[in-house]
């Protein structure tokens, strides 16, 4: 049996097709994934993310825990300033990426991905040593994520909070539509301007938010958005997406998260396997590229060449740009191939179709 989110009524009030995703039932498209794409680009879009998981560290072996299980150094965060971590295994293989909030001295919250809230709340529990205050609140928590260029004018009719104000990866706790203890975030997933809006259930009603946003939004163009729509606006980012792009068998450093893995901040867990990667060099890399011609779609497990048909790497995600009109995709690459601007091939079913390693990201405004 799946479970749902506080806001399944208005996706089937809405016409949504419901799909299964990570346990969750949960919005693929409304109106068309073109659509809902092109409204984040130009105006603005309303996500449920609910599905995600939030857990609660606290107390004063709060930080020694995260630092022990994170790879990033979040002694560096203060109250009101978010950051993109990730989890590794002894062998350097990702457990899971996420974010950790500072929500004060000896406060933090942990977002992670739908799929992984099991497994990720048994792994930070079994390096638990040092005695901090656990709690998972994944089931308590309702999640939006309004985006797009118009996104600070909506939110701002609802909420006292100076919206403009919460620049990128900071938050603040406020009122939204009358609810109070939102957790107002921007920390993004489209490569637009906008917000995340966290809701304790058990002191805010999550559906008024839900039809308050979409009522503030209805003359700026806001649509509500399903996660087809989320996905092929992250791939134009170039964001990776665990599963996919990154999982247990792949190294931070190979996977191009080598630039939040502070190996200077003390002992981690994976520490010694990511510097051994880093002192001998990855073997191959996570890059972008760019389909040349035609309607031809990249899908995760086609199989990358080089120009004489040799297999040299494999695509994790792919999708046909909607702001762009071609194939985009990443995927793990041999060392050699990986330069940007390199000439591949990509095999798609029986064909074999011309491709250039591009950086994200793709979409540029």
């Amino acid at each position: 049996m799946s479970k749902r989110t506080p806001f399944y009524q208005e996706h089937e009030n809405l016409g949504a097709k419901i799909i299964d995703f990570g346990g969750f039932d949960m919005p693929v498209q409304y109106e068309g994934i073109k659509q809902e794409h092109m409204a984040v680009r130009e105006n603005a879009g309303l996500f449920d993310v609910s599905h995600m998981g939030e857990f609660f560290v606290r107390g004063p072996k709060a930080l020694e825990l995260i630092q022990k299980v994170t790879i990033n150094d979040a002694s560096k965060l203060v109250p009101g300033k978010a950051q993109y971590t990730a989890m590794c295994y002894e062998d350097g293989g990702i457990v899971d990426d996420l974010l950790v909030y500072k929500l004060s001295d000896d406060e933090y919250m942990l977002v992670v991905n739908a799929s992984n809230i099991e497994k990720d709340w048994k792994w930070i529990n079994s390096h638990n040593s040092m005695g901090a205050e656990l709690e998972n609140r994944s089931d308590q928590y309702a999640l939006l994520a309004l985006q797009g260029p118009k996104s600070i004018e909506i939110l701002q009719k609802l909420t006292e909070s100076d919206v403009s104000e919460i620049k990128f990866y900071t938050f603040e706790q406020g009122t939204v539509a009358g609810e109070s203890g939102v957790i107002i975030s921007a920390t993004g997933y489209t490569g637009e301007k906008g917000f995340e809006l966290y809701i304790d259930t058990a002191k805010a009603d999550a559906t008024k938010i839900w039809n308050e946003l979409m009522k503030a939004g209805k003359d700026a163009g806001l649509e509500p958005a399903g996660l087809g729509a989320r996905d092929t606006l992250r791939l134009e980012m170039g964001f990776a997406l665990y599963g996919n792009d990154i999982s247990k068998d792949t190294n931070p450093l190979e996977a191009g998260l080598g630039w939040l893995t502070k190996l200077d901040k003390g002992d981690f867990i994976g520490k010694e396997a990511i510097r051994k990667v880093k002192d001998e060099g990855p073997k191959r890399r996570l890059a972008g590229f760019v389909i040349d011609e035609g309607r031809n779609v990249p899908r995760s497990g086609y199989k990358i060449l080089d120009l004489d048909g040799n297999e040299i790497g494999f695509v994790t995600s792919g999708t046909q740009s909607v702001s762009l009109n071609k194939g985009i995709g990443m995927g793990y690459l041999e060392l050699d191939h990986a330069k940007d601007g390199s000439d591949i091939q990509i095999q798609i079913r029986k064909k074999v179709v011309s491709a250039t390693v591009t950086k994200p990201p793709f979409y540029k405004k």
